[in-house]
């Protein structure tokens, strides 16, 4: 699908590589034809080579000498183990924090991204799986800003969580009931209740942990 040029055209270029990428239509390992892209898309090399310099950076697409791009492999199941420990070790408590510190301001953010979550036009499955991960990991990080810890903050953004997780299994049961689970999150975080926070979010980790763990058998 051709992009038109205008101003956007590095975010729209990103963006089509981006849900080519989660929906896996660019498989895990792939490797990435940076001409083919230029013919697909019908931009020059300049703003696919930018989009592929932007996704690098993101963990999705990964660079080698002499040989070019290819997408990121699938993380393994050690690496999925690690990444919800990390996160159940981390989130919870940060939601907490985020209960006692959450503002009107940033409730109202934090509201606004979830309806965008709802919004989504399911008559464009994958499309929609791509949007949902990006909103996904925009609700996450806008709740570890309220909760106060830059260090964690930057922490959980730099290992892209969301983005890896995503991309295991295309399914709409990860999107549907995720939807239900940070409603409830958000009722805690709305009415400052410190501990039903906490408990939101570990199980919105757990059950998310558990609904992917089919991906490896």
């Amino acid at each position: 699908m051709a992009i038109r040029r205008h101003r956007g055209l590095a975010d729209d270029v990103y963006g089509a590589i981006f849900d080519k990428l989660m929906s896996l239509e660019i498989a895990p390992g792939a490797r990435i034809s940076v001409d083919g892209l230029v013919r697909e898309l019908e931009v020059s090399q300049t703003p696919i080579r930018e989009a592929l310099g932007r996704l690098e950076s993101e963990g999705l697409v990964v660079k080698t000498h002499l040989v070019g791009y290819s997408a990121a492999p699938q993380i393994s199941r050690l690496h999925f183990d690690e990444l919800y420990e990390l996160r159940l070790l981390l989130e919870p408590d940060a939601a907490r924090r985020a209960a006692r510190n959450v503002t009107e301001q940033a409730m109202r953010r934090l509201t606004n991204t979830a309806d965008r979550m709802r919004r989504l036009d399911s008559g464009r499955e994958r499309l929609s799986y791509a949007r949902f991960a990006q909103l996904d990991a925009e609700l996450h990080d806008q709740i570890m800003e309220i909760a106060g810890n830059g260090l964690i903050r930057a922490t959980l953004t730099h290992l892209h969580t969301h983005f890896h997780i995503f991309r295991l299994m295309f399914h709409a049961r990860v999107t549907e009931e995720a939807l239900v689970e940070h409603e409830s999150l958000l009722v805690a975080l709305s009415s400052g209740d410190e501990e039903g926070a906490e408990r939101a979010m570990r199980a919105h980790i757990a059950r998310s942990r558990d609904r992917l763990l089919v991906a490896f058998s």
